[in-house]
């Protein structure tokens, strides 16, 4: 088991066997033991998966060398970046932290799909989920995940950061949260694998432009129906209004006008 219990009742509607009640905060870091194990498990979409203890950022590693099918994990990012140059948290041992590459095809989807791709796949292998748009992964409106993508042409680097077991005291912030916290514990090389599988699905979806994407992202989007407040980009305007859906680009609708991720700063609900 990835993560130590005093007491761990499965739950029996759960979808994979590796989830479970917690009730103890003592906490096992999370690694990689068996990289080969997960490499077999995700070869039809991943052909090259490699693991590091530590490094500076998987998303800037492979940005300087990696070709499409190639994923970095890592236990340990120490100059992580999120979505406006941010500084992202990774703690040692606490987090399924990596990234991948992919091929950009010739006809381009539009890339406000590639922003959704990654959320939806985490809400396939964990369905207690929801996406704030674009890509918040969420559980009781706590962050659990973030996501970011670099258009490296004709490449594309996705990289992902899961909290999967922190306590409480170390969480960078107050809406944040994570799966054991959540109640929920993984067997880190399962997870990792099912993950990459979800991603390979999904970022499928998005290279052949299957409609499927969207609808599937409409029914995880709690974003949808919200009363929000959109800040532009540092000195423009800010706006107000009800989410009324996501547009077939992948922009989020406010009361009928369509924001794309580049023009919006914050996003946040109202109420």
């Amino acid at each position: 088991m990835g993560i130590v219990l005093h007491e761990s009742v499965l739950l029996p509607d759960f979808q994979d066997s590796y989830y479970s009640i917690f009730r103890s905060d003592m906490l096992e870091p999370m690694t990689v033991r068996d990289i080969q194990a997960i490499q077999d498990a995700v070869a039809e979409y991943w052909p090259n998966v490699r693991w590091v203890e530590t490094t500076g950022s998987t998303n800037a590693d492979l940005l300087k060398e990696g070709d499409p099918g190639t994923v970095l994990i890592a236990d340990e990012q120490t100059a992580g970046k999120g979505r406006l140059g941010r500084h992202w948290v990774s703690p040692k041992g606490s987090q399924l932290a990596m990234s991948m590459v992919i091929d950009v095809p010739d006809e381009v989807p539009p890339f406000g799909l590639l922003s959704i791709a990654p959320g939806v796949a985490v809400t396939d292998v964990v369905p207690q989920a929801r996406l704030k748009w674009p890509n918040d992964v969420q559980i009781g409106g706590k962050k659990i995940a973030g996501i970011l993508s670099a258009l490296d042409l004709p490449r594309v680097i996705v990289g992902i950061g899961i909290n999967v077991a922190m306590r409480t005291e170390d969480l960078p912030v107050e809406t944040a949260t994570a799966l054991n916290l959540e109640g929920l514990d993984v067997d880190f090389d399962d997870f990792t694998a099912d993950i990459l599988l979800a991603m390979g699905k999904r970022l499928n979806q998005w290279r052949e432009g299957d409609p499927q994407l969207l609808e599937d992202y409409r029914a995880v989007c709690s974003t949808i129906g919200q009363h929000v407040r959109l800040e532009m980009r540092e000195g423009e305007e800010t706006v107000t209004g009800t989410v009324t859906g996501i547009n077939d680009e992948g922009e989020v609708l406010i009361d009928g006008s369509a924001f794309s991720v580049g023009d919006v700063h914050h996003l946040r609900p109202t109420s």
